[in-house]
């Protein structure tokens, strides 16, 4: 094999025919044959044979030596150009990493505010500035990358610290919220700290115990009274005694090492339009049993069935391991995480038990336990009643780890053990019982279909579309690991949150989504709040975006026994959107209540009257979402499940979301953080004008 050199010279082996010889001629070219090459390279780097004979003659070269000539200068090229692209990717390198340096460091003054920090507009545009200058040269990096591939003929690997380049911001709001640190960078609308779980016979065996033993506290909690549970006398609720629950339950209820747990007891029952067998089933899969609570079930789902049950009888010894996620409708309020054991036992005919307690488990070789929060034996003893009704006896039972993190605004309503308590919980279960149990009925009132829904199946697809309406808005505020808040700051005491995702659901718009939030203190009752926002004569006093149109209800739909549960279809009167309607669902309970609404352009309303499938029309919903705040003081004998109005103040959450891209690659602009925040505050300054709240803090 031959060789020749770019730089002028090569290797002639064309006396080499005698295969003894072993070394080799080196004959360096001239400086005319040369600068002949080069002409001839800058003109063709790639000479066919008939260049290269040509080329041969003219310099009295072999054509080998011409054909390996110009391999070798092709190959030298190659090289010029990888270390000049090498050079600029270093260049690059070190421009973005001191940018990120810089970055980081201007980001440790305004971590806190009540370190005298800068405000948070000057940080947060300085931040956005900075970011845009990341991004500028990221993409330049990419283009050089690209260019030096093309030569290398492989792809480049960045160097691993560019992906993980992160730019936070600093939450600012009360110092009870602490001096967390919230990305704004786009994420994923959903994501699970779920860990993959490995259990062995023995677990199954120990979780079995378990199970039972918890099954067994359950129906003695469920079924005794004095002197294990006694009656509060401030508002009638059923208090559990803890002296007479350690001496019942001593191994239930051992030491805890740390001094922070605080436990919540509670216990209620009322009756359920749904009868026992169904209750089960949708108890036992944990899609359907979300869909039960959506207020308070942020996510659920089943890690491993340990069994299945006893032949020939359905879910009776079922057992699951399940991960659960609750919530309280504000992003000022963590959710509530627990890996938890539920077992369903049948009692006897027509009476079932399910309960649910708290286990630690492995995922791989790591422990997997929520210290915060630790679920004793909870759940509910069902029993039918005539007419296919069931009486629910609930129990809620949660030992919860505080140390101060609890927001100001709710530390009432938690720490009396109202916000997760069984009287929550049987509320929003016989309120969503009553909607499933309209939602099957044959017949309907000429107002339900008001002439516009034509039939029943209308009727059904308008309900399905409200209540996807209904499950996202309450995801859109919660605080699990799907979603991050950053604060920003506003007129009131708390502030606008901030959350940014990647809607990618099916039936959603894919593209960036902005969700917004604020809770706010009024000295009215929650009753009254839900009547300002549900009547359609007050709404121009608050709908910021009706720009103070009436409007008019042109469908309505009962979903309840109470007359504020129903959906209706709106349209604003002396609007420029005539082809615009509003989809509304209100819902009110013991608990709390809810008024959501969201725009639906016209064809797609008709799309789901018409009863066909609503699951492709998208939903951006905004609203409210209307607590008790915790500091009632009721009258003698008052009862929790019929009492709607439970205490003298509320705690308003606002909520908007906005469309800020239709692209998922799209990037948030301070232009739609501006608009949603000047959107809530408002909303907000109009509320408290037409309640006449502007004097509380």
């Amino acid at each position: 094999m031959e060789f020749g050199t770019g730089g002028g010279g090569g290797w002639d082996n064309d006396s080499s025919s005698d295969p003894r010889r072993s070394r080799k001629r080196y004959h360096r070219h001239t400086a005319n044959q040369i600068q002949r090459l080069e002409a001839m390279f800058k003109e063709c780097p790639h000479p066919d044979e008939k260049q290269r004979l040509q080329l041969s003659r003219e310099l009295g070269l072999a054509p080998r030596q011409i054909k390996f000539w110009f391999q070798n200068r092709r190959t030298q090229m190659k090289a010029q150009h990888e270390r000049a692209d090498n050079s600029a990717l270093r260049a690059e390198n070190d421009k973005i990493r001191c940018e990120n340096i810089a970055i980081r460091e201007a980001l440790k003054n305004v971590i806190c505010p009540s370190c005298g920090g800068p405000p948070l507009h000057d940080a947060y545009f300085d931040e956005h500035k900075l970011r845009m200058e990341n991004a500028h040269l990221k993409e330049e990096l990419d283009r050089v990358s690209s260019m030096a591939a093309k030569y290398i003929g492989r792809p480049i690997s960045q160097p691993s610290h560019f992906s993980s380049l992160e730019l936070s911001m600093s939450s600012f709001s009360s110092h009870e919220m602490g001096c967390s640190s919230l990305d704004l960078d786009l994420l994923p609308a959903s994501s699970s700290n779920v860990l993959p779980i490995h259990l062995s016979n023995m677990d199954k065996t120990l979780m079995s115990e378990v199970a039972t033993n918890a099954m067994g506290e359950l129906l003695r909690l469920c079924q005794t009274n004095e002197p294990l549970w006694m009656k509060s006398r401030s508002d009638g609720r059923d208090v559990l005694d803890l002296e007479t629950y350690e001496q019942a339950f001593p191994r239930a209820n051992a030491p805890l090492e740390n001094l922070h747990f605080r436990t919540e007891v509670s216990r209620d029952s009322g009756v359920v339009i749904v009868n026992s067998a169904t209750l089960v089933d949708m108890f036992m899969d944990s899609n359907k049993w979300s869909e039960l609570f959506p207020t308070i079930v942020s996510s659920a789902r089943t890690i491993e069935v340990i069994s299945s049950g006893m032949l020939g009888s359905h879910h009776n010894g079922s057992l699951q391991l399940m991960y659960l996620e609750l919530q309280l409708l504000s992003p000022l309020v963590p959710t509530r995480h627990f890996y938890v054991l539920r077992y369903c036992q049948q009692i006897e005919q027509g009476m079932w038990a399910v309960v649910d307690v708290s286990y630690n488990v492995t995922g791989g070789s790591q422990m997997v336990s929520h210290s915060q929060c630790r679920r004793s034996p909870s759940g509910c003893l069902i029993q039918d009643m005539p007419n296919g009704y069931s009486k629910v006896t609930w129990i809620e039972h949660v030992e919860v780890e505080d140390k101060g993190s609890t927001h100001w605004l709710f530390r009432d309503l938690i720490h009396s053990g109202l916000a997760f308590s069984a009287e929550r919980w049987l509320a929003t279960l016989q309120r969503t019982s009553e909607r499933f149990a309209c939602s099957m009925v044959t017949s309907s009132s000429s107002q339900d279909l008001g002439g516009v829904i034509p039939s029943l199946e209308g009727r059904r697809s308008m309900m399905k579309l409200a209540q996807r309406m209904v499950n996202n808005f309450c995801a859109s505020i919660t605080t699990s690991h799907g979603h991050r808040w950053t604060t920003l700051s506003g007129t009131d005491e708390v502030g606008v949150c901030v959350s940014v995702h990647k809607s990618m659901d099916p039936g959603q718009r894919n593209g960036v989504v902005l969700s917004a939030a604020t809770t706010i203190w009024l000295p009215v009752p929650p009753q009254t709040i839900f009547n300002f926002f549900k009547n359609d004569r007050t709404r121009s006093q608050w709908d910021v975006l009706s720009d103070g149109n009436p409007v008019q209800e042109v469908a309505h739909i009962t979903n309840g026994s109470h007359p504020g549960n129903c959906i209706s279809v709106l349209r604003a009167l002396n609007s420029t959107q005539n082809n615009m309607l509003i989809l509304q669902e209100s819902c009110i309970d013991s608990s709390g209540s809810l008024v959501v609404y969201c725009p639906v352009d016209l064809p797609a309303m008709n799309l789901a009257m018409s009863g066909e499938d609503p699951s492709s029309i998208p939903l951006l919903p905004s609203g409210f979402a209307i607590l008790p705040d915790g500091r009632q003081d009721q009258g003698e004998g008052a009862s929790s499940s019929s009492d709607v109005q439970r205490s003298g103040g509320s705690l308003v959450t606002v909520a908007f979301q906005i469309l800020v891209s239709s692209l998922p690659s799209g990037k948030l602009n301070l232009e739609s953080v501006t608009t949603v925040n000047n959107l809530i505050s408002t909303t907000v300054h109009q509320i408290k004008t037409a309640l006449n709240c502007h004097s509380s803090s």
